[in-house]
């Protein structure tokens, strides 16, 4: 019997990647059940949730997800901003070292197999070496954790001044040595300094998440509106053999927002 690979491979290609949104995209006016059941509805089966501290709002986040058959893949850490793993101030640091515990949790409660973390933010009290320094440390107090749960430390590019190359994105993750920190890469984010299918090629197979939009004039936009080569894209992740979510990032919307979207991502990241 022919293996999955290999019917693909002989069909004339590998299949495509699984799309995903985050739950921020789903309207807030709407309960879990329902949002969970609009993105299925939307034709998305994978959502990436924020952090949730208390313990009955996780549990039902849970049971909704299931229930609409849902996957939640990954946790996108929601304390990185307030609380930098990379601040000068111990008690910040530590409050964010709680964040990425309690998304790590939320993980394992959940079934999804990362967390997004965005590493550092550089201030004009935190330089760049600083930055560096104080996330990697960071960081490394929480693998432990992330080893024994079996859940992956996904370090996302974002508008943070952190990481302006895909040279510095590669060096950053394997400098940890670990296969429990890997690439969240953001296409529409590289944009700001680079091209997208270049971080892809050099980031190459450390990248374990997709998110996925365009960008014009510095704005998130719906992909294909924007500037993104998604030819060129496409080509990329085929090259390195990308075949994880695609998570896509924008404003919320209703069903027919949704499905528009989905057929665009279709579309554009089909090879």
């Amino acid at each position: 019997m022919l293996s999955r690979r290999a019917f693909f491979a002989l069909a004339g290609g590998l299949p495509p990647v699984r799309k995903g949104l985050t739950i921020t995209m789903l309207p807030a006016t709407l309960g879990y059940p329902e949002r969970f059941q609009l993105a299925r509805e939307a034709g998305f089966g994978l959502v990436e949730c924020m952090t949730v501290v208390d313990d009955a709002e996780a549990i039902a986040i849970g049971k909704a997800a299931a229930s609409a058959g849902v996957r939640i893949h990954s946790v996108m850490n929601a304390s990185h901003w307030e609380f930098p793993l990379s601040s000068p101030g111990p008690a910040v640091a530590a409050k964010g070292l709680e964040g990425v515990r309690t998304s790590l949790n939320n993980a394992r409660r959940w079934g999804a197999d990362a967390v997004l973390v965005v590493p550092a933010v550089v201030t004009a009290e935190t330089g760049y070496r600083e930055a560096w320094e104080r996330s990697q440390a960071a960081i490394r107090k929480l693998l432990p954790m992330a080893a024994d749960l079996g859940i992956q430390l996904a370090i996302e590019n974002v508008w943070n001044r952190f990481l302006l190359s895909p040279l510095e994105f590669a060096r950053y993750v394997d400098e940890f040595r670990s296969p429990w920190v890997r690439a969240y890469f953001d296409i529409g984010n590289s944009l700001l300094c680079g091209y997208p299918q270049d971080w892809i090629r050099t980031l190459g197979r450390r990248i374990v998440k997709l998110h996925v939009k365009d960008t014009k004039a510095r704005r998130s936009v719906l992909p294909g509106d924007g500037e993104v080569d998604w030819k060129q894209v496409s080509k990329a992740l085929a090259e390195v053999g990308y075949r994880g979510p695609a998570t896509c990032e924008l404003p919320p919307g209703d069903l027919a927002y949704l499905r528009d979207l989905g057929e665009r991502m279709d579309r554009l990241l089909n090879w």
